[in-house]
């Protein structure tokens, strides 16, 4: 068993890890301190949960702790990620291990949908390390308020996400504006084809981290329930459940941002106090929003798949699937925001007869048979056999044949 003294941390990191709550380095800690501190390009995958972010972090104090220090500050680290929550996280997280240094780390934190104007006031000065989303730091680029040509190390956190094609062109511009000698550490939960092919692109000889999933005896049990129910029966079913159940904080994931506020509005007409969280929403109400349910002030979040990963809910018990998933994926990203930090957690999926044959889809995807389950006063209208087995192709994303296919499959034919 390691230690954090024995990565080559400074006693300031270590006393600042063991205040976080770390006890001795996770498995991707141990292994990408050391490999960041010596220098090397990092490409580390591990779940959710695993500590990721002190991975990255960890080291880029003690570099700056152990580098001079230019004045006024030039960012040196830069930290990308895909979402707003996840850069004030991030952000907060890496101020929380840099506070016994006894020379101060400037972190800023800065993502869109909120006034450019104080961020470039606080951006007065410089910033060591920045936490940023792409769109955001290429506004402050463009208003001058940051310079990026000191950049000597470069983190991608969430990178599977941030390839998505919302992002893909902020991350190529922001790629040039970096210097071309730097340390890339690339983190994340999975990895496609997609970022294989970037990491082939952007990394030198990379320590490569692949911390295993911990055996299933070992992990947090996330209990898993399948409730048949007509679609319209779906509401007044989770206000029975969150009724009945004792259930005093509540995840729902739903598939658009007009359903986000419509279950809230209707939670909230029956005396539950919810609020919706989608990328429509402004900052601010998203921001209170989360806040008020970490607190216990919200009962329920009615959330799209923004909620679905890079949150850490401290002991949520409950995520509901109101609406399925779009991937098996996915649903494996919505049900890990329970059963967190040692606890166990309960995941409940609403199924109608439309939706069956994709969760059995889902089902499979992820090798595990989850039980269907009727409640009564909300039995599905359809008879058994509606809910169809699943078709020997389509139903879950990445896995349906695309258009291009089909035409060179009926070209073949033709020929």
């Amino acid at each position: 068993m390691t230690t954090f003294a024995a990565l080559g941390l400074t006693p300031a990191l270590v006393r600042a890890a063991h205040e976080c709550g770390y006890a001795e380095p996770t498995p991707v800690q141990a292994a990408a301190v050391p490999a960041a501190l010596a220098g090397s390009d990092v490409l580390a995958t591990a779940q959710t949960g695993s500590g990721k972010t002190a991975a990255f972090a960890l080291p880029i104090l003690q570099r700056l702790h152990d580098d001079a220090r230019e004045a006024p500050k030039r960012t040196q680290a830069l930290v990308l990620v895909p979402t707003r929550e996840l850069a004030a996280q991030v952000g907060e997280s890496i101020r929380a291990l840099a506070r016994h240094l006894a020379e101060p780390v400037k972190v800023a934190i800065v993502f869109g949908g909120v006034s450019i104007n104080p961020q470039m006031m606080k951006l007065r000065g410089g910033a060591e390390l920045m936490v940023a989303t792409p769109g955001r730091l290429l506004d402050l680029v463009d208003q001058n308020a940051v310079r990026l040509d000191r950049v000597a190390l470069l983190v991608l956190d969430e990178a599977d996400r941030l390839l998505e094609a919302v992002f893909a062109d902020e991350l190529a511009r922001v790629l040039a504006l970096l210097p071309a000698r730097r340390q890339n550490l690339l983190f994340s939960a999975t990895f496609p084809p997609a970022l294989q092919a970037l990491a082939s692109r952007l990394l030198h000889e990379p320590v490569r981290i692949d911390v295993p999933q911990e055996p299933a005896a070992a992990r947090p049990v996330v209990e898993q329930h399948a409730v048949e129910v007509d679609a319209a029966k779906r509401t007044p079913l989770l206000r029975h459940l969150i009724q009945t159940s004792g259930w005093t904080r509540v995840l729902v994931f739903v598939a658009t941002r007009y359903a986000s506020d419509h279950l809230a509005d209707k939670l909230r007409r029956s005396g539950i106090a919810a609020a919706a969280f989608h990328a429509d929403a402004s900052q601010g109400a998203r921001t209170r929003a989360l806040a008020e349910f970490k607190a216990g002030q919200l009962q329920v979040l009615v959330a799209t798949d923004l909620a679905a990963r890079g949150i850490d809910i401290v002991q949520l018990p409950v995520v509901v699937n109101y609406d399925l998933p779009r991937s098996a994926l996915d649903h494996l990203h919505r049900i890990g925001r329970t059963a967190r930090a040692g606890a166990g957690g309960l995941a409940v999926s609403f199924i109608s007869a439309d939706s069956e044959a994709h969760f059995r889809l889902i089902e499979k995807r992820q090798g595990f048979r989850v039980a269907r389950e009727r409640i009564a006063g909300f039995e599905p209208a359809a008879p058994p056999e509606s809910f169809a087995p699943v078709p020997a192709n389509g139903g879950v994303k990445g896995k349906r044949k695309s258009k291009k296919d089909k035409l060179r499959e009926a070209a073949a034919r033709g020929g």
